[in-house]
């Protein structure tokens, strides 16, 4: 009588390994520039608070050229003797002017207090930026300026930082794989006979970021950003000074919808805040934002609206 079992089927072949792919050290991409290695972390938990009313109107002219209003009715800080602080009302307008080209922008600001800010970003070649800011104050030595040469390579970005006060840094990027970059700087302050150097990792994929810096004046940033979906982010970050002592963490979040986007904060300090924009139309946004420190308990409220063609 045959045999019900059927038999066994026959052994399937052996699966091949799985190569991993192989990398091309002399292609590698361009990493972004030393000072910005915390952005994506910074988006997400440093957000634009204010306190009080705020009104932003821009209103272009042409193309390129365009004007802006700004108001901003709230309090504002005053030491004083002891370890607190008064607030006092007060109200700041500024007048700006804009000028923005594929190859060079140009930003400037006029404010009731006398102030005058402005900004330069210039394209001197390919790959040459020239990027310059300076504040101008009726005060005595509060007018300062900073000029950056910033010259991109095919894997790497060198930068040279001048600035008032016989400061002068200079910063170095390289890409060592397509997903790690190292760098260091250094920097001398003339005027106040202080140097320093730093480093600084950072390793980014398509679903997550994290970086690392140290200094040698004591501050050790650490930051992580996990992209959970397209429009919800999770982020992180750390911070030492070994001199001061301090040590702050803080975890946040930035969820985009379709007509808002909005993010939230809360750090070691017992500090919570949340910043939302929404857009109620085009050209037209509804901002709102809130801090509360509980260690202080200092709370800070803030409504705005944004304006522009």
């Amino acid at each position: 009588m045959a045999s019900l079992i059927p038999p066994p089927p026959p052994p399937a072949p052996p699966a091949e390994a799985i190569k991993p792919e192989k990398v091309n050290y002399l292609d590698l991409p361009c990493p972004i520039p030393y000072e910005e290695i915390h952005r994506e972390a910074l988006m997400s938990l440093k957000a634009e608070h204010f306190e009080g009313m705020r009104l932003d109107l821009t209103k272009g002219l042409n193309q390129k050229f365009s004007l802006s209003h700004s108001v901003l009715m709230g309090p504002m800080e005053v030491p004083s003797q002891s370890a607190e602080t008064f607030k006092i009302p007060t109200a700041h307008y500024d007048f700006g002017a804009n000028y923005i080209d594929p190859k060079l922008m140009l930003i400037g600001r006029v404010m009731t207090d006398g102030r005058v800010n402005a900004r330069v970003k210039c394209d001197l070649s390919e790959n040459l930026t020239l990027k310059a800011n300076a504040q101008l104050s009726s005060e005595p030595h509060m007018s300062n300026g900073m000029a950056n040469f910033d010259y991109k390579g095919t894997d790497y970005r060198a930068q040279l930082q001048l600035g008032n006060g016989g400061l002068i840094g200079a910063s170095y990027i390289q890409s060592v794989t397509p997903h790690l970059s190292l760098g260091g700087e250094v920097f001398w302050a003339g005027q106040h006979r202080k140097s320093g150097l730093g480093y600084a990792a950072r390793y980014n994929t398509d679903k997550m970021v994290a970086t690392g810096q140290i200094a040698s004046t004591g501050m050790v940033a650490l930051s992580y950003v996990q992209k959970v979906t397209e429009k919800v982010s999770l982020a992180s970050d750390f911070m030492y000074n070994y001199m001061s002592k301090d040590v702050t963490a803080s975890c946040g979040y930035d969820y985009i919808l379709r007509q808002c986007r909005l993010r939230g904060r809360i750090d070691s300090n017992g500090c919570v805040s949340g910043f939302l924009e929404e857009r109620l139309s085009l050209g037209l946004n509804f901002i709102v934002s809130a801090e509360v420190d509980h260690k202080k308990k200092d709370y800070r409220f803030g409504l705005g609206l944004t304006i522009g063609e």
